[in-house]
């Protein structure tokens, strides 16, 4: 059986309707050599209290989507829909008023920061943006400052120099909870971070997506992270998701040969990296993407029908889907 990438939904202990949705993501940027296809007819959805992960190698259109999803710019075509509102329909001064419902936590919080400013001043930002008379400024500043570990009494005063790498980022994710938001998007949120600070910020929006019923979109290249923070796994491939599935489902059997790969570079102590099976080519550019599949210049597995005739997502699994001619596991070779 095949289906749509737009039926992919979570497994069925997922409550509710999706928070956020966007159908047929695209982003094509222009540049002198021509159109840079970054994002291809991207489907997902969010839910509350879940966590879906994109991984994939750098290039591969994570961060555009996280851009195209909060209108930054918008994507090229698409529609992108939070609590059923379509974003494209909404005019300036409406979508600036639902902005504080979508927020995002950036890579480097030292440079997310404005150095000059107290962190209690800082996590008021979005507060001060958007001001509201019902909400008492320092009792919500002081609120998300504990909520993430932070004692308002001890760092308040600090300014982001003062703060370590993890605490920096804590600062980050509590200036995005002030807002009030039901989307939490984290890109490469961690990657900036040593490994112990890596433990306590994924802890943190693990905990939080789940206390305050958040949707939550992880982005990151490193699927050690991923397994450790989200419920669902996106693989994308040169702008495409070429497999998505329950995060330990996927890793622990990969459909995709490129998810294969990508779990065969990461390194394990005591083990020599294993053999990814990719061809010896370079990476396709976005510029000119091949035919068909876009991953077959590279896959040990590719035939002539990978060239002619482009994969559509097809289900291995309950709640899983690939798009492949010839996936690893649970479809039949077609």
């Amino acid at each position: 059986m095949t289906t749509s990438p737009e039926a992919v939904g979570p497994d069925a202990a997922t409550p509710g309707r999706p928070v956020l949705e966007a159908t047929g993501l695209s982003v094509v940027h222009r540049t002198r050599s021509g159109p840079l296809h970054a994002v291809s007819g991207v489907d997902l959805a969010l839910y509350p209290r879940r966590t879906l992960a994109l991984v994939g190698e750098s290039g591969s259109g994570k961060s555009s989507i996280a851009k195209a999803l909060l209108r930054l710019p918008p994507p090229t075509t698409g529609t992108v829909t939070l609590d059923g509102t379509d974003l494209a329909a909404l005019s300036p001064r409406a979508l600036r008023a639902v902005r504080p419902r979508l927020q995002m936590v950036f890579q480097d919080p030292l440079s997310s920061l404005n150095p000059r400013r107290r962190v209690r001043d800082l996590v008021a930002e979005p507060l001060d943006a958007h001001p509201d008379p019902a909400r008492d400024r320092e009792e919500t500043v002081t609120r998300q400052l504990e909520a993430v570990g932070l004692p308002p009494a001890l760092f308040g005063d600090r300014r982001p120099h003062q703060l370590s790498g993890g605490q920096a980022q804590r600062v980050a994710i509590a200036r995005a909870l002030a807002a009030g938001p039901r989307v939490l998007i984290a890109d490469e949120a961690v990657s900036a971070l040593d490994v112990s600070a890596q433990a306590t910020v994924l802890n943190l929006l693990r905990g939080l997506t789940e206390e305050r019923g958040l949707a939550g979109l992880f982005i990151s290249h490193d699927l050690g992270v991923v397994r450790a923070v989200s419920d669902e796994v996106a693989v994308l491939q040169l702008g495409r998701v070429c497999e998505r599935g329950p995060t330990e489902a996927v890793l622990a059997a990969p459909a995709h040969p490129y998810t294969a790969a990508l779990l065969a570079a990461v390194p394990e102590p005591g083990r020599p990296l294993r053999d990814t099976g990719l061809l010896p080519a370079d990476p396709p550019s976005p510029l000119a993407p091949p035919s068909g599949c876009r991953f077959r210049t590279r896959c040990p597995l590719a035939d002539s029908r990978c060239a002619a005739e482009e994969p559509r997502h097809r289900d291995v699994a309950p709640g899983r889907t690939v798009a492949c001619h010839r996936p690893l596991v649970g479809a039949a070779r077609a």
